[in-house]
């Protein structure tokens, strides 16, 4: 055998792989009227929003109330933390903030960060009184609580009767005092028996109408840079 054939043929080359394509905010969770909290770099809230015209990396805020937010640069760092609807859990991004008109801001930029299922609200704390509607069959059956806080996703209350995870009744409560009580259907997911005979309930929503979550958002926006205000995570 001479040298030719034992140098001069090589092995064959494996073809090389094309790169990943990375994933798109879409691939990823995101969808155009995702709500979303909006964050400045140091992780305080700014204002809540509905995350419109997602397309590739930028994207448009609705801001839900009207409370003012200005900035004199023209443009700013943002956090952004947003709510599947669908498969309950959180994406976190990044992006560019732009000045925009009325309660409509540009968001370019955006990089995804990580998603989860976390499920951290901001959180108002609250000392209200309220009532549970419990119904079984056609029996209807309402019970005193203390809502202790309330977030757009879910509520913290105390009461006396037993209820198991997964338990489902209406949450009457009055969120303004010159408004009419609220009425928001919540499923129990966490439960904390205390010393008194009294239970506390972690709550989330099933449903939540616009009206209602204006409020909440209302609220929070206020004491979003106040002790009053804390994130939980909500199981």
């Amino acid at each position: 055998m001479n040298l030719f054939h034992l140098f001069g043929k090589s092995a064959k080359k494996e073809p090389a792989q094309a790169p990943e394509k990375e994933l798109t905010l879409e691939a990823r969770g995101a969808y155009s009227g995702m709500r979303v909290e909006i964050m400045d770099e140091k992780k305080q809230l700014i204002f809540i929003a509905k995350l419109m015209s997602l397309h590739g990396n930028s994207a448009k805020l609705h801001q839900y109330s009207e409370s003012e937010f200005l900035f004199e640069e023209e443009e700013m760092k943002i956090r952004i933390r947003g709510y599947s609807d669908i498969d309950k859990k959180v994406i976190h991004m990044e992006g560019t903030l732009k000045q925009g008109k009325g309660s409509i801001w540009p968001v370019e930029g955006l990089t995804f960060i990580k998603s989860g299922n976390d499920r951290a609200f901001y959180r108002l704390n609250t000392d209200l009184d309220g009532s549970m509607i419990l119904t079984e069959g056609a029996e209807t059956e309402k019970e005193p609580c203390r809502l202790l806080n309330i977030s757009v996703g879910g509520a913290y209350i105390r009461t006396e009767p037993a209820l198991e995870l997964g338990d489902r009744f209406f949450l009457q409560v009055k969120l303004h005092p010159d408004r009419d009580s609220s009425l928001i259907l919540t499923e129990v997911c966490r439960i904390v028996e205390r010393e008194d005979e009294l239970f506390e309930y972690g709550c989330q929503f099933i449903e939540l109408n616009e009206a209602d979550r204006k409020q909440i958002i209302q609220a929070i926006e206020r004491e979003g840079k106040s002790s009053n205000t804390r994130q939980i995570n909500l199981p």
